[in-house]
């Protein structure tokens, strides 16, 4: 991932002991604020909605409760986004259970695509329309795989995968376009986004999604993601975590049109085959040459961007401490352990509790996006906007995107991007959001600091927040 020459991909987040004392901070939320709610408003009944092969378990209900909604979402979105009616499925839907399963419970023993049951193991998919096969324009998915989804990772991932595929079928109502596979999953993913927005402003009659889920929709992506390394131009490429939670939280902010009108050949994606050089390291420098990237990168990157505002960054001395942060003037939480003291223009990390174990369980870039953040704080300082509240947090975040997407661009000395570093991002957001000690207590989600993270990866330093 980082190494001089080399790929470099997207990394992680850290602790701001300048951020530390932000308890209590109203949060301005992204666009759709999810339901309080904690289960379905009303249930659908079997009989009103027949899916082939259900039985009366909870998965299959979270399936057809959602598949219901999406119905109705994009009966009332389709003619807006695409100037038509919303054909409905003609084929309906199917449940399997591919370990225990009977044949006889389908037409013909098969269900989409003239496939037998047994095809639909660990997976969902939606079917096209076709004169080969009885049961086209279908969605059918493997319920034992959906229970599991739903017992790791929470009782809405049953629903985003059927969101998904019904993503699927409305780009069939519209002809499959003729881009990669990439541009296709992640436009469903997009659409996806975009009706749990409407699920989250309470407009579902039948489906609900609290706050936390949001957290567990993009943590469920990690198992969905394709496989770090896989090549972008393979035909069944769906995309990094990153890219598919970037497709998903557009659909979510912008809703359907942007899914419509954002997915084109010119769409940044951050997956990649590895090279050569780093099949055997997986893309990852050693602890070391990492550090080192710390000290060169991030002033490099600075010093540019001070220098198209018409002015001159001074590099924050970069100290690495273990245990107890350094002490500065107003400094509460010596347990930090990412720091920024704007007394002596020092940013700080904590290499025992925090960098290493980062390092060793995420990778490289993990460490390099963590140490990012205070050092945007930095930046803040130099440029009079403040530090110390939730719109600084939001920014460093932002900005630590941004300095990614320079990196991706190659405006960076010696980095580039490297499979799976993008994913290190996200989980490391993911993973330290409730931390106090590593973002400090800023009453942000996982959610919404990826969100942020992902606007600077995509629009740069002008979507931080620097315009003070």
């Amino acid at each position: 991932m980082l190494s001089p020459a080399r790929r470099l991909l997207v990394g992680a987040l850290g602790a701001l002991t300048a951020l530390a004392a932000l308890s209590g901070c109203a949060v301005t939320f992204v666009p759709g604020s999810a339901s309080p709610a904690a289960g379905q408003i009303g249930q659908v009944q079997a009989a009103d909605f027949p899916i082939i092969g259900a039985t009366d378990q909870e998965v299959d209900q979270l399936a057809r409760d959602a598949l219901a909604d999406l119905n109705r979402f994009w009966q009332d979105q389709f003619p807006d986004v695409f100037g038509q009616p919303f054909p409905p499925l003609t084929g309906g839907y199917f449940s399997v259970d591919p370990a225990d399963s009977d044949p006889a419970a389908y037409p013909g023993g098969q269900i989409g695509c003239g496939e037998e049951p047994l095809a639909v193991e660990n997976n969902a998919f939606y079917c096209p329309p076709s004169s080969s096969y009885p049961n086209g324009d279908a969605i059918q998915y493997d319920r034992a795989f959906l229970r599991d989804l739903a017992d790791d990772y929470g009782r809405f991932l049953p629903a985003l995968v059927m969101a998904h595929e019904f993503g699927h079928a409305v780009q069939g109502r519209v002809g499959y376009p003729t881009r990669a596979s990439i541009a296709i999953e992640t436009q469903a993913d997009c659409f996806a986004g975009a009706w749990t927005a409407w699920v989250a402003d309470g407009n579902a009659p039948h489906t609900t999604i609290r706050t936390p889920e949001l957290d567990d929709v993009l943590r469920g992506y990690l198992l969905l993601r394709d496989p770090v390394g896989t090549a972008r131009n393979e035909s069944q490429a769906h995309g990094s975590l990153f890219d598919r939670v970037s497709a998903f939280q557009q659909g979510f902010d912008d809703g359907p049109p942007a899914c419509r009108d954002q997915f084109g050949p010119n769409r940044t994606y951050t997956q990649g085959a590895f090279s050569d050089q780093e099949v055997l390291s997986r893309g990852n420098a050693p602890f070391g040459e990492t550090e080192g990237f710390i000290d060169s990168a991030l002033p490099a990157f600075w010093t540019t961007e001070f220098a198209r505002r018409g002015t001159t960054f001074a590099p924050p001395d970069v100290v690495a401490f273990a245990g107890s942060a350094p002490g500065c003037a107003g400094q509460q939480d010596r347990d930090a352990d990412l720091v920024f003291c704007a007394e002596k223009n020092t940013v700080g990390y904590d290499e025992t509790d925090l960098i290493r174990p980062i390092y060793r369980k995420l990778g490289d870039y993990a460490m390099l996006t963590a140490v990012a953040i205070p050092y945007g704080l930095a930046a803040r300082d130099q440029l009079g906007l403040s530090i110390d509240d939730q719109d600084a947090a939001r920014s460093a975040v932002c900005l630590a995107g941004a300095f990614t997407q320079a990196v991706l661009a190659g405006e960076v000395a010696h980095l580039s991007i490297s499979p799976g570093d993008a994913d290190e991002s996200v989980q490391f957001l993911l993973a330290y959001s409730d931390d106090p000690h590593v973002l400090g207590d800023v009453g942000l989600t996982g959610f919404q600091l990826v969100d942020v993270f992902r606007s600077g990866v995509v629009d740069g330093p002008s979507s931080c927040g620097l315009s003070g």
